[in-house]
């Protein structure tokens, strides 16, 4: 990983004191731990995970770049399918990992203008730094909207409304698997007391095992199956008394995911804004990521009586909410505003950008059909 970014002494030295709080965790387990297991402590681990600890995230300045970051134009877009389900459902939002805070600033911008304010703006941050980053900013653009928006440690019982999950799903632990012309194995991590070392078992994991055993792969694949992320959306489906949940991340349904030509799987590292396929480089420091299996994602919902309210790419979803209106709410002659936001609507929906791998889902109860972000483009089908 020469052609990487060297990191500062002191950010060497924080990776180096998470190595050694992975290497533990493998000795206490017996010498190897799942895949997801070394996924849970990189991103994870109190004050030394990659999301637990201080170094900047998002933006130039960290390892990669949302959609909230690129432009004002996808939040306020998102903002108007939320003004259609909070008024079948709750004036209540909730956000999951907000990143930034950029989206909550956007939207809440954006449905104040349009008189449409919710009740409650929750959002639920496992990182601390994150969520002293978002009150910042949040005070920074809105504080006469401070009494709306609240902090949680933990989902709430119930949850009504509109539930936003931009780029969540795609950062919960995966386990590996690889599949032979004999039998299913899950590849985990070892030690060999000073670096990682991939090791594969049998899974121990009856559910995991259950699951591999449905997919039909060529000999040899090596992919991922997020138990975490079918976990997450069962148990919001659970809560959700009434509205939708929107999931807006990159992947694909199933037959796509574990498409023959996609042998090896979807993991990725995302490092100064370089990506590579190494989990074990600079543990805590880098992002780790797989793409999200949309077939997974609804049929847990579908599970717990959700309804499946639409499916499509991320330039069809913003379209639908009319990104491009509001796009011309900006006079062309003013170049300086207009060339900035052209650009960014571009980076949103174009096909060679986010437009066509990002995708949107909405799984809820209780609402109208069709929603506004799926009017045309729907790829159902391809769940």
């Amino acid at each position: 990983m020469s052609s990487l970014p060297l990191p500062s002494p002191e950010a060497q030295a924080h990776s180096e004191q998470l190595c050694r709080l992975i290497h533990h965790d493998i000795a206490l387990q017996g010498g190897w731990i799942p895949f997801s297991r070394f996924m849970e402590l990189a991103l994870y681990a109190p004050g030394l995970g990659y999301y637990s600890a201080g170094s900047c995230k998002l933006g130039t300045a960290g390892d990669f770049v949302t959609a909230p970051e690129i432009s004002p134009l996808f939040g306020r877009s998102l903002a108007q399918q939320i003004i259609e389900i909070m008024a079948q459902s709750t004036p209540h939002i909730l956000e999951l990992g907000a990143g930034s805070g950029k989206l909550a600033v956007d939207v809440l911008s954006e449905l104040e203008r349009q008189n449409s304010l919710p009740e409650r703006y929750d959002i639920l941050e496992v990182s601390a730094d994150l969520r002293a980053r978002q009150q910042a900013l949040l005070h920074e653009h809105l504080p006469h909207l401070a009494n709306r928006v609240h902090w949680l440690n933990t989902l709430p019982d119930s949850i009504s409304g509109v539930l936003i999950a931009n780029e969540v799903l795609d950062a919960l632990p995966v386990h590996l698997v690889r599949w032979t012309d004999a039998r299913i194995i899950e590849r985990g991590v070892a030690s060999d007391g000073t670096q990682f070392v991939w090791q594969e078992r049998l899974p121990q994991i009856p559910a995991l095992h259950h699951l591999a055993q449905q997919i039909s792969v060529p000999d040899d694949t090596l992919s991922e199956i997020s138990l975490a992320a079918r976990g997450l959306v069962s148990s919001l489906s659970t809560r959700l008394q009434q509205g939708v949940l929107l999931f807006i991340d990159y992947g694909f349904g199933a037959r796509e995911y574990y498409h023959p030509q996609r042998n090896c799987g979807t993991l990725m590292c995302h490092y100064r804004h370089h990506a590579h396929d190494d989990p074990f480089f600079l543990p805590g420091l880098q992002d780790i990521t797989s793409h999200v299996d949309f077939t997974a994602v609804a049929e847990a919902a579908i599970d717990a009586e959700l309804h499946l309210y639409g499916y499509t790419t991320h330039a069809h979803f913003l379209i639908n909410c009319g990104i491009t209106d509001l796009l011309a709410q900006t006079d062309p002659a003013s170049v300086l505003d207009y060339l900035p936001l052209s650009a960014q609507l571009q980076k949103l929906t174009s096909p060679a950008e986010m437009g066509d791998l990002f995708k949107v889902i909405a799984l809820g109860k209780g609402m109208a059909m069709p929603l506004r972000g799926f009017v045309s483009g729907d790829k159902s089908r391809f769940l």
